[in-house]
């Protein structure tokens, strides 16, 4: 077979793209938001860990509260199904667990639009993109196609919950003030 046809090797890791892709939303937001960052920096230099202030918590509307429960589940089962050994009973029964969890936490955020006036914040389009990536990730393992279903889940997992994991807790939001604040 000649050269022009042997598939080139991959030269980066999901991590080196992931790590890249972080950096560039980082300066993105950096340029979009400005000076609105000095005020988080200088607030998360004044943070204070503390226990959870449920108080804070009590306080949040049904659909937030639903929310926050169930991703925060969502969160832990992910990471412990990413450790844990793939294809085995545990991993399944896990799996329709986590996927229950995300479907709740995903569906619920269509009632939350408090963070920007009573319509949906640019954070929805979270929403969407798991409620249409979640089925086809499920449809894949069905299907034994096992690289397709761990990209997708593993997208899912990073993008949906890792990511909004840290802009939940951006100084000034609720989830900083029930640990920081």
């Amino acid at each position: 077979m000649s050269q022009a046809f042997e598939k080139p090797a991959r030269k980066f890791g999901f991590g080196t793209y992931f790590a890249l892709a972080m950096v560039a939303v980082a300066a993105i937001l950096t340029l979009a938001l400005g000076p609105f960052w000095l005020g988080v920096f200088r607030m998360a230099g004044e943070a204070r860990p503390h226990a959870p202030n449920l108080s804070l918590f009590a306080g949040l509307s049904t659909p937030i509260k639903i929310h926050l429960v169930t991703a925060l589940a969502a969160l832990a089962l992910g990471g412990v199904l990413m450790a844990a050994r793939k294809g085995r009973t545990f991993h399944r029964l896990a799996g329709w667990t986590w996927v229950g969890l995300v479907s709740v936490s995903a569906g619920v955020t269509v009632f939350i639009t408090s963070l920007n006036n009573g319509s949906w914040s640019w954070i929805h389009l979270f929403t969407g993109w798991t409620l249409l990536v979640l089925p086809l990730a499920v449809l894949a393992a069905k299907r034994h196609d096992v690289a397709r279903h761990r990209r997708r889940m593993m997208g899912l997992f990073y993008g949906a919950f890792a990511i909004n994991f840290f802009i939940a807790f951006i100084p000034g939001r609720v989830m900083w003030a029930m640990v920081f604040g």
